[in-house]
């Protein structure tokens, strides 16, 4: 159950007040004619207005001496710095003393190189009127692997792109969710119906199967499920540096098999590769044999190139869609109020480990958050999001966040009620009226979890939205056709009708026996 403590995962984790201290530094050298790189780096914008381009900026020849604090003028070398852009090492004095000296010598920029992560320049400004040169915070190895990166006699600029308003990305993320909640809301119909047909001498077994895949939860494993939600993330937060690693096993052996799963849904309407093998007096198709060895390759290479992040991207969003897929299926509601108790239950659990927590940490951080982005300085980060790289170019997307992300929970937990949906309508209705409202419901809720994003620029739960208008959907279609007694029971309605007319059938057999 590791994988579900994390399926609340913030859907875009940026936030504003990070975003507007950060720029980028253009390195152009001579290593590669008519090219260059470009580095994070954090500023005061009240104290320094940098362009939005590179194109028009001045550049000043880069005059490395991190080896010295330069808190004093005693410690400047012969070096002229007269019109260039001065690294020194962070420490000893404040950055604006460094600054002072530097100015006095000429210098047009000051970077001062730190080996843990980037600060933010916040000293008081107080008596440094006189300051006009630009100052920015720069990481020591990017310094110190700029001369392999670009070249000799390396010339910098810092500018800062203009935020994007929407990234495309958003875009993507949005027509994922939605296509995964539809196909796994309607593959769990499709699975529904297999159930209520009535089964043969020669299929009942391989039916039995079937049904025996499928897990179906009560309200009290739903608080159990939540409550283990609640203990995985609080574990993931204390000992990260450990459990990343087994959630890494899980999502690979989870996702190969879900996998498998959905392909071989597909794979039965080929009617090539049926042979089959036998060993130790079970057999299997063929094709079957070979699905399973590309799912499984499909994962082994997401494993050995994780942290690729030009392209892994795309092997991760679809073992990740698999895995919902296969989680919407395979896990199912009994009934509305199980669905109202999980994703009501859910929701506060999203809100409290994201919006409450940052009162009660000690770095005033999120607990949700921290663990979704991982500890500064690691490498690893839990492979419980779908990720697509933003399209817009920002110092964003440079320094914080190359992705735009969406954890499965904002996929799975709503797609159980869709599920939920499809097979109330396979049952009771010869409609397709619960699936398609609470579909479009969701797909509401994700359009207002963006817009919300945008106009408040920073990270949502998506929860927050999505749970009201998926229930708020459903329950007005069940209202409007007055069956909210038979919505709100489910499958123990069923029963109980099936239970009378037991009870009828026996009352009347014994009638006729007297």
């Amino acid at each position: 159950m590791e994988l579900p403590a994390v399926l609340g995962l913030v859907l875009l984790l940026h936030l504003p007040q990070i975003r507007a201290t950060q720029g980028i530094l253009h390195a152009v050298g001579d290593g590669v004619p008519n090219t260059g790189k470009d580095y994070c780096i954090t500023y005061n914008s009240s104290w320094t207005t940098l362009p939005t381009s590179y194109a028009n900026a001045n550049y000043y020849k880069l005059e490395n001496i991190s080896s010295i604090w330069l808190c004093s003028e005693s410690e400047l070398p012969r070096t002229d710095l007269k019109n260039k852009a001065v690294v020194v090492m962070v420490g000893n004095c404040s950055i604006l003393d460094k600054a002072l000296i530097a100015q006095s010598r000429n210098a047009k920029m000051l970077l001062v190189a730190s080996k843990d992560g980037l600060p933010r320049p916040t000293d008081n400004r107080s008596g440094y009127e006189s300051l006009t040169i630009p100052i920015a915070y720069v990481k020591y190895g990017d310094i110190a692997n700029m001369e392999q990166d670009v070249g000799r006699n390396i010339n910098v600029t810092m500018y800062s792109p203009s935020p994007p308003l929407f990234d495309y990305s958003m875009l993507v993320i949005f027509l994922i969710s939605v296509f995964t909640v539809a196909l796994g809301g309607y593959w769990s119909g499709v699975s529904e119906l297999e159930d209520l047909r009535p089964s043969h001498n020669t299929g009942e077994s391989e039916g039995g199967k079937k049904k025996d895949e499928n897990v179906t939860f009560t309200p009290f494993t739903v608080i159990l499920f939540v409550v283990i939600c609640c203990v995985m993330l609080l574990l993931l937060y204390f000992f990260y540096k450990w459990l990343v690693y087994v959630i890494i096993c899980v999502f690979c052996l989870a996702s190969a098999l879900s996998m498998f799963n959905c392909l071989s849904a597909l794979i039965q309407y080929i009617p090539y590769g049926r042979c089959r093998i036998s060993c130790l007096s079970k057999s299997a198709e063929v094709r079957l044999i070979f699905l399973a060895l590309f799912c499984a390759a499909i994962s082994v290479t997401w494993a050995v190139f994780r942290n690729e992040d030009r392209w892994i991207w795309i092997l991760q969003d679809i073992l990740g869609i698999a895995f919902c897929l296969n989680f919407i299926k395979t896990l199912r509601m009994p009934n509305f109020k199980a669905c109202v108790i999980l994703l009501g239950l859910l929701l506060l659990y999203d809100v409290f480990f994201v919006f409450i927590t940052p009162f009660i940490t000690k770095n005033g951080q999120s607990i949700m958050i921290e663990v979704a982005a991982g500890p500064s300085g690691s490498t690893e980060k839990l492979p419980v999001v779908i990720r697509v790289p933003r399209l817009e170019y920002s110092a964003v997307k440079l320094c914080v966040m190359p992705f735009s992300l969406l954890g499965f929970g904002d996929i799975i937990v709503p797609g159980l009620l869709v599920a939920y949906c499809r097979r109330f309508d396979v049952r009771f209705t010869s409609s397709s009226a619960y699936y398609i409202s609470c579909t479009i419901g969701y797909a509401v809720g994700m359009i207002l979890t963006l817009v919300i994003l945008i106009i408040l620029n920073m990270g949502q739960p998506a929860l927050l939205y999505l749970v009201p208008c998926t229930l708020l959907a459903s329950s007005l279609v069940a209202w409007r056709r007055k069956e909210m007694k038979k919505f709100w029971n489910g499958g123990c309605y069923e029963i109980m009708e099936q239970v009378d007319n037991t009870v009828s059938e026996e009352n009347i057999i014994r009638g006729e026996a007297q």
